[in-house]
């Protein structure tokens, strides 16, 4: 079997497993968040993705850090674990700067420092994903819409560049980021009626 065909079999089996232990909320999702890394950065740097090979990076330390925050939340002063909640209006304007400096400087490297030739929608969905992974850090709803919009615009990049298998999963993932954010949705409705302990 072929290497590039090879990462992207275990890739997809990872990433169904990652998204449904996202989708569930479980702590677990940040161990397979760890390995999945590993394979989908070489798949990405065989195919010339390389602001995705090294976001892969980023999401083993972001990783660390949501296993950190998930798995320490209890033990916090208030004693309340991390609770799924909408984005704070006024953490909007500080993410969007983060993705539109993300994107630019991410973007200019890959002009400048690269032979890419995707370089807009390279950095585009790494630098969304930026952000993604630190809302999901804090378990915010709206985490599921900016997925929802790396995962399609992934589907057509995966493909232009030959991963077929890769642009599949990015393509189910697309469809159930539409389901996280209904459950999340609903979560928040849920938490919201139940008193705190």
């Amino acid at each position: 079997m072929d290497l590039k065909l090879l990462l992207q079999v275990v890739g997809v089996t990872l990433g169904l497993l990652y998204l449904w232990l996202e989708y569930k909320a479980d702590i677990r999702l940040w161990v397979v968040g760890l390995i999945m890394p590993c394979v989908h950065g070489l798949l990405y740097f065989k195919a010339g993705l390389y602001a995705d090979f090294s976001m892969q990076l980023y999401y083993i330390a972001a990783g660390l850090y949501g296993w950190i925050i998930w798995h320490n939340a209890p033990r916090r002063k208030e004693k309340q674990p991390i609770r799924i909640q909408h984005t704070p209006l006024k953490w909007i304007l500080p993410l969007v700067a983060v993705y539109g400096a993300a994107h630019g400087l991410i973007y200019l490297f890959l002009v400048h420092c690269t032979n890419s030739n995707v370089p807009f929608w390279d950095a585009l969905t790494t630098a969304l994903s930026v952000v993604a992974m630190w809302m999901l850090s804090r378990k915010l709803v709206e985490q599921w819409l900016v997925w929802g919009v790396v995962d399609l615009i992934t589907v057509g990049l995966y493909l232009y560049k030959g991963i077929p298998l890769t642009a599949a999963l990015y393509g189910l993932y697309t469809a159930l980021a539409v389901a996280g954010y209904l459950r999340w949705r609903r979560e928040v409705k849920r938490l919201a009626i139940e008193p705190c302990e």
